[in-house]
């Protein structure tokens, strides 16, 4: 279960107790607050906090030479404009906390964008739960042939049970061993801080995430991409819903812009030139690598 009996309890009194605030917010965030919105077997995400709206990221952009106009579209048109021309401080405006339970090996995908400021649970005073991510069947996959960092088609049959068994088993007895060196019944107890090495990547971590909204939508753009991960893009989907209903004219903007647009290079629009015109490109005649062109043509194909 991924919120325990206790998180629950403190999740609803914290909903009970609103409290009346003169700083502007957002509706559709406020639906958000507190709740956790499950990913994975055992993850969640939930919103701890937040700052600023659409009307934020308008309001600085417009500091420059006043208030100027307010109309819904007129915001909408600023902040697709801004999108447009890759402005990036003007979303800075906005941040956001979450709350985030995820698997190890997720989390250590996740820190590499570093524009966030990140609190850990700390398992040098504290002991992990025993609880570990274990995939469903369907998202047991071989290597990929075409991509070294990604995977192919599903394991099946007596392999795919296999699998799944090792990941079990060799995750319930790093924990028994882990549990056994820190217990103090009858023995001095290993440190926590030294326990912990030879649990699991697979076991589930927490961690408080606070990043501002040009950063967010960076992570977003790469971990919620089809060809991420399953496993952290799961997590960036429900980051996704969470941010349309907080700011739902900028999330609009970056899903037509960044998640929907494509960033061609100038050998590919002068390809695309070229064919407007008539001419049939190839990959030989086109300057690109076969790498570059198999990209272009996914691009061009949907």
């Amino acid at each position: 279960m991924p919120i325990t009996a206790e998180q629950q309890a403190e999740i609803d009194e914290l909903r009970a107790n609103a409290k009346p605030t003169l700083r502007a917010v957002a509706e559709g965030m406020e639906n958000h607050l507190y709740k956790a919105h499950d990913v994975l077997d055992h993850g969640f995400i939930r919103v701890i906090d937040y700052m600023g709206d659409d009307a934020a990221i308008c309001q600085a952009a417009r500091v420059s030479y006043g208030k100027g106009t307010k109309s819904v579209q007129n915001d909408e048109g600023l902040i697709r404009y801004l999108m447009r021309h890759w402005h990036s401080t003007p979303f800075e405006m906005c941040e956001i906390k979450l709350h985030v339970k995820l698997p190890v090996f997720v989390a250590r995908q996740w820190i590499r964008h570093r524009t966030a400021n990140v609190n850990e649970y700390s398992a040098r005073y504290s002991i992990l739960d025993r609880e570990f991510y274990i995939p469903e069947p369907d998202k047991l996959a071989a290597q990929s042939v075409i991509n070294n960092q990604g995977r192919g088609e599903a394991l099946t049959g007596e392999e795919a049970a296999r699998v799944l068994e090792y990941l079990k088993g060799d995750a319930a007895r790093c924990y028994d061993h882990y549990a056994e060196m820190i217990d103090q019944e009858g023995q001095q107890g290993l440190a926590r801080e030294l326990a912990r090495m030879n649990l699991p990547a697979n076991i589930y971590t927490q961690w408080y995430w606070k990043v501002d909204l040009h950063n967010l939508f960076h992570f977003l753009r790469l971990r919620a991409d089809a060809h991420a991960q399953y496993e952290i893009r799961v997590y960036a989907d429900a980051i996704c819903n969470v941010v349309a209903d907080w700011v739902p004219a900028a999330y609009s903007a970056f899903e037509d812009y960044r998640m929907g647009g494509a960033n061609l290079s100038g050998k590919a629009i002068d390809c695309v030139r070229r064919v407007l015109k008539g001419e049939k490109v190839t990959q030989e005649t086109s300057g690109m690598s076969k790498g570059e062109w198999r990209e272009f043509e996914s691009i061009l194909n949907g």
